[in-house]
């Protein structure tokens, strides 16, 4: 294995060493290794910023490391990272196109997870079920912030996320109130009581709608959102004020500049109709 050669100053004779001293070799083998990777991934990211296209050459030692100490180093690095490192090598990306790095992120991030069921809703086609599925928790946990332990209702508030964002992306007019309603009997299907599914539904939305990207498109998106009439819908399935709000909020204050005069006028109207008051920094073209 690649780990020997980097460790020239050790007699070739370790591995008939006690089991005691062979295990701290491997340790400092993998300590190695992991140091000088990162090293060169720095080196990679840090040319990346000057547009530069990351690349590596095949004769480098990082071409001749197996894949399994590639996966075990691949997730302990951050995962805002993970884009970055997949556009090194091709190797590397169809590493991250598998199943094994994923299987292994999600044995180590979340061990629990092998012990509960699997999501049986919809995964767009074309993903890798465990991606999606470590994507899922990562969601559950740093961004709806579910602090409770791993089980099959902490994976479905990441999946019913992605859905959503899914919808978003696909269409520049998605039905709000549709998709919102699709939220909620999801829910109540996992045995949640209304009010539950009320509160984790306008959560789902809220962190979404916090993580859109500022592009013409989200600005398309949420203003179709706040031009969507409501209707007469029973609790739990009408659009929660607090959404509609964050629509609105987002619409005057991140994407106040794309607005001509006409269609300003016509969402300050509704805002207005909407709402008692409004903030005064959404007034003023």
């Amino acid at each position: 294995m690649v780990w020997s050669s980097w460790l020239g100053c050790i007699k070739p004779n370790w591995r008939a060493c006690m089991c005691g001293y062979g295990l701290w070799i491997h340790v400092i083998s993998f300590v190695l290794s992991l140091v000088c990777l990162s090293l060169c991934l720095w080196i990679v990211m840090n040319r990346n910023k000057d547009n530069v296209e990351p690349t590596m050459k095949d004769d480098s030692p990082f071409g001749k490391l197996q894949e399994d100490l590639l996966i075990e180093i691949f997730i302990r690095v951050t995962i805002s990272q993970w884009e970055q490192i997949s556009c090194v090598r091709k190797q590397w990306a169809n590493l991250f196109r598998g199943e094994c790095l994923w299987q292994a992120a999600l044995n180590r991030a979340y061990p629990l997870a092998s012990k509960t069921k699997k999501w049986t809703g919809p995964i767009r086609q074309g993903l890798s079920k465990r991606c999606r599925r470590y994507v899922a928790l990562y969601i559950s946990k740093n961004i709806l912030g579910v602090d409770t332990d791993i089980d099959e209702n902490h994976e479905m508030l990441g999946h019913i996320y992605l859905f959503l964002k899914d919808q978003l992306q696909l269409s520049t007019t998605p039905a709000s109130c549709i998709l919102h309603g699709t939220l909620i009997d999801q829910l109540l299907v996992c045995g949640k009581s209304k009010e539950e599914a009320d509160e984790l539904a306008t959560k789902i939305w809220l962190a979404l709608l916090d993580n859109l990207e500022d592009t013409k498109h989200t600005f398309i998106v949420l203003k179709s959102i706040a031009q969507e009439y409501d209707g007469f819908l029973p609790y739990p399935y009408l659009r929660p004020m607090k959404v509609q709000w964050k629509v609105f909020e987002k619409l005057f204050v991140d994407f106040r500049d794309l607005f001509d005069h006409s269609e300003y006028c016509d969402l300050i109207g509704i805002a207005k109709k909407k709402f008692q008051t409004i903030p005064y920094v959404w007034l003023g073209y």
